[in-house]
């Protein structure tokens, strides 16, 4: 079995979020296909929480390359995927290197000025949407892009629907305690709205701490690092499923929310272009509030347009069949 190398940061591996997630249905499916996904990360870390400058960022990547270099040569592995882009230089090492982003040097970014140099020694990615895909042609003048999204799993979906169990003045909202996912607004919205139930999930336990610096209204109900089951099934409980992110690479949870039939509050910004269904509203922070009140209001409790617009282009089925095209052109470098 042909082995490849995925690259990520430890603390991507060890909390249950988009990464970690990524990586388990990578590894999953890159095994009917016949090729051993390796998991490698530097054993150590280099700072808590990712918003403390050098800490986390690319320039923390820097000093761990002698750690996952060790451990590509100790699998004699010749093909990596690497997540972020501080192991960017991995191409000087490993010929068959490609980014598969979960940041981006955009704007909306904090540290994107940071991100910027690495991208520039970029050759070859696969990115999550048509939107990364030309960011990177226009930026950086990548072109050999290929573009596959991360597959929700199809049974956990079908298992948990049940729009039976749908709370209609319940609102969910999936992200982490920083400023890029402004968890500030959420919390004055459920300020504002105590008429309605609102769910913040967190990816990570390290979340319970930070979130206790924050004044908490009674109707906010805190979750950390759930299973996905767990997920799945509250999403099917909740009406309305609101992002309020500044930018996503691909934004995991609302194509899960699409594919539980949600109503779907959204941010304006062109990365999510690809949540674009009869029931999923674009705004931004001088409307939120109101687009997620007018979604909690409709008559209708589910979207199968969303669910089916999801299923066609979301699915695991979908991120399989595209890793299986580009494994058969990449692994024969």
């Amino acid at each position: 079995m042909k082995k490849v190398g995925l690259v990520m940061r430890k603390i991507q591996f060890s909390e249950a979020q988009g990464p970690r997630v990524f990586a388990d249905r990578l590894k999953k499916l890159a095994a009917e296909l016949g090729v051993e996904i390796v998991f490698i990360s530097p054993e150590r870390h280099v700072g808590t929480y990712d918003w403390i400058p050098g800490f986390e960022h690319e320039k923390g990547d820097l000093v761990n390359y002698d750690i996952v270099l060790d451990q590509i040569n100790s699998h004699k592995i010749d093909h990596v995927i690497y997540t972020v882009s501080g192991f960017t230089y991995l191409k000087m090492f490993v010929k068959n290197s490609v980014l598969f982003p979960h940041s981006f040097p955009d704007p909306a970014l904090t540290g994107y000025e940071m991100m910027k140099p690495f991208y520039q020694i970029v050759d070859k990615a696969i990115v999550q949407t048509e939107f990364l895909k030309r960011e990177m042609a226009r930026n950086f003048g990548v072109t050999d892009v290929s573009v596959i999204p991360i597959g929700f799993n199809e049974k956990i979906a079908i298992k948990h629907f049940d729009p039976n169990q749908i709370i209609d003045n319940r609102i969910l909202w999936i992200g982490r305690d920083e400023e890029n996912r402004r968890p500030d607004l959420v919390l004055e919205y459920a300020r504002q709205n105590p008429d309605k139930e609102v769910f913040m999930v967190f990816g990570g336990e390290r979340y319970r701490e930070s979130m206790k610096t924050y004044d908490i209204p009674n109707n906010i109900k805190l979750q950390f690092a759930l299973s996905q089951d767990e997920i799945f099934a509250l999403m099917n409980s909740a009406k309305v499923y609101w992002s309020c992110s500044k930018f996503d690479t691909f934004a995991m949870p609302l194509t899960e929310a699409l594919a539980m039939g949600k109503i779907i509050v959204k941010p304006e910004h062109p990365c999510y272009d690809h949540i674009s269904s009869r029931h999923s509203f674009s705004g931004n922070e001088n409307n939120w509030f109101e687009l997620v009140n007018m979604a909690a209001a409709m008559t209708q409790k589910v979207s199968m347009e969303n669910r089916d617009y999801a299923f066609k282009s979301f699915s695991s089925h979908v991120m399989k069949e595209g890793y299986r095209k580009f494994f058969d052109e990449w692994l024969k470098g």
